[in-house]
């Protein structure tokens, strides 16, 4: 199973600790442009991750191939985006997903707080709502063992 996360941190203790053994990911995927340009910021970023789980960070466009793959070989995995843009971008480069976990994204001035550990800005707002319509599950839960909640807008 494939399994998708909005977390503004990516890779961080919760994911190492919670959602990697919960989703039994042997794949993690990091869907971010700037680290995937960047060795030397992945090479700071796997040290905190088990060698044990492969990694990678990819362009938004090379994801929906890559995952291809790993459905094709029934590979457990688990995506990490930083934003809901990027998460809305790659579904709409033909990455089909039918459940997204929202982790985590900062409160600011500008964002409403949905709950304690999501907030939206307008633009987070309209691309949940995207995905609403088109029948993504939208999964609000910091880690695993948190009951999922669902947002009203």
């Amino acid at each position: 199973m494939i399994w998708y996360r909005i977390d503004n941190r990516l890779i961080h203790g919760q994911i190492i600790e919670a959602w990697l053994p919960y989703t039994k990911a042997t794949r993690l995927v990091v869907a971010n442009e700037n680290l995937a340009g960047n060795v030397l910021l992945q090479q700071i970023t796997l040290l905190a991750v088990p060698s044990r789980v492969d990694s990678k960070f990819v362009r938004l466009g090379e994801l929906p191939s890559l995952i291809g793959e790993y459905t094709l070989r029934k590979d457990e995995a688990l995506v990490l985006f930083a934003t809901c843009r990027d998460a809305k971008k790659a579904f709409d480069l033909g990455l089909k997903f039918e459940r997204c976990n929202i982790g985590n994204l900062p409160y600011a001035p500008e964002k409403k707080q949905i709950c304690q550990h999501v907030a939206l800005s307008a633009d987070d707002e309209w691309c949940l709502r995207y995905f609403e319509d088109h029948a993504v599950a939208l999964d609000f839960r910091s880690i695993p063992a948190d009951v999922p909640q669902v947002k009203e807008w």
